[in-house]
């Protein structure tokens, strides 16, 4: 039996990286998987690769019509929605704050911010009508703890930490949980970029990057997608409104 049997998820930013991880271990677990993004080639061929357990859609978390109708289509083809992984998210430019553009701090709260109020938003009504759910939201260290670069990227996890205890608070009663996780850095797409993007000798910067950790490594995208399995699953039925951290120890500092 596994441990999401019967389960219907559906995890933005489902395509590549923490998300694509996610999508592959809830489906080895038991569930059937909407899988939503922007990069349709990798999503599609992502579905294919999971099988019936799992479909593609496209959808700008930004957008709230396409956040709608992405929920309405995962309902109207698995018949419910029990769990949501509200993972999509963009760093943005790393520039202090007085060389920021409106647009550019705009951009990142748009995908981090409104993507995970837009899919809470409509995850509520099918959650309701299941008897309740695991809303996942994805966080990082930042939403914990500063550090003096990306600022758009930071507020924007802080605010999804609160958003998470927020929402937690007001649909208990409807037992729909609501958590944030709070990676460290994980070896993604994103991460990659962020790393190729100081210059100079890329090897070395990740070493640096992994030396932050008290663990001494940098995480794997499954490390955090086991996590999300974890308050999807019924084992943490009690658990709401709570922060997990995954970090190799970052934040004990």
């Amino acid at each position: 039996m596994g441990r999401l049997d019967g389960k219907i998820a559906l995890v933005t930013g489902g395509a590549v990286g923490i998300g694509a991880a996610c999508a592959r271990r809830m489906v080895d677990a038991g569930a059937r998987v909407a899988i939503v993004d922007v990069h349709d080639d990798t999503g599609q061929a992502l579905a294919v690769e999971l099988g019936e357990r799992a479909r593609y859609l496209h959808a700008d978390v930004s957008v709230e019509a396409e956040v709608a109708a992405a929920i309405a289509a995962t309902v109207a083809a698995f018949g419910r929605l029990d769990v949501l992984v509200n993972n999509a998210g963009i760093a943005g430019p790393n520039k202090p704050t007085h060389e920021l553009t409106e647009a550019e701090w705009d951009r990142v709260q748009a995908v981090n911010v409104k993507g995970v109020f837009f899919g809470t938003k409509h995850a509520i009504a099918p959650m309701r009508a299941a008897g309740g759910g695991s809303i996942i939201n994805l966080s990082s260290i930042y939403g914990l703890v500063g550090a003096p670069d990306v600022p758009p990227y930071h507020a924007s996890k802080g605010a999804v930490r609160l958003m998470s205890k927020t929402d937690a608070l007001l649909y208990a009663a409807d037992r729909i949980r609501v958590n944030s996780i709070h990676p460290g850095f994980i070896w993604t797409p994103m991460v990659e970029q962020h790393i190729a993007a100081m210059g100079g000798d890329v090897g070395q910067h990740r070493r640096d990057t992994a030396a932050l950790h008290p663990l001494g490594h940098l995480g794997e995208p499954d490390d955090i997608a086991w996590g999300v399995v974890y308050l999807a699953s019924d084992e943490s039925r009690f658990v709401t409104g709570s922060e997990l951290v995954i970090d190799g120890g970052y934040t004990c500092r």
